[in-house]
């Protein structure tokens, strides 16, 4: 059986207190397996953070809240997706994409790319289109579509098809 140990540092004279919450639920408290220390700021995790991920500088960072890779043509399908509970293809090469959390308002960033290796026609040349000519942020969804980048201007389903939402 393992062995709990709180030992007290020689030179202080403070005491150190555990105390339980005010609560008739039992907790179990599970410690790692290894050594270190207790984080006693949030400002302690930002340079660990930053560290972990190679990031250099003073700048802030922000998390990618959404992301998704998706064929669009045929039955559209998820290849892989972080926050996003589906996908609605609205017609061709018009597609809604659905937020597993919601954003906390559509006041976030986004960006997406296609490709489509399946259309020689127009050489894979598409042009963005957020909605219906306007942009149609939602807090809980974005709605996409691809129009050919000729001068025809008809929508067409793409093969790949990546979003990244910014919040």
């Amino acid at each position: 059986m393992s062995k709990v140990s709180i030992s007290g540092n020689n030179s202080g004279s403070g005491t150190f207190t555990i105390a339980a919450p005010d609560s008739n639920n039992n907790r179990t408290f599970n410690l790692p397996d290894e050594a270190g220390t207790a984080l006693t700021d949030a400002s302690d995790l930002e340079p660990q953070v930053k560290t972990s991920l190679n990031a250099t500088g003073d700048a802030p960072m922000f998390a990618c809240r959404a992301f998704c890779n998706f064929d669009g043509t045929g039955t559209v399908s998820i290849r892989e997706s972080g926050n996003v509970s589906s996908i609605t293809d609205n017609g061709t090469g018009d597609y809604t994409v659905n937020f597993a959390t919601a954003m906390p308002d559509a006041n976030y960033c986004y960006q997406v790319t296609t490709s489509s290796k399946e259309d020689a026609a127009t050489g894979g040349n598409f042009t963005f289109n957020a909605g219906s000519g306007a942009a149609t942020l939602l807090a809980e969804s974005l709605r996409i579509s691809w129009i050919t980048g000729n001068d025809s201007g008809e929508r067409r389903d793409t093969v790949l098809n990546n979003v990244t939402i910014f919040r």
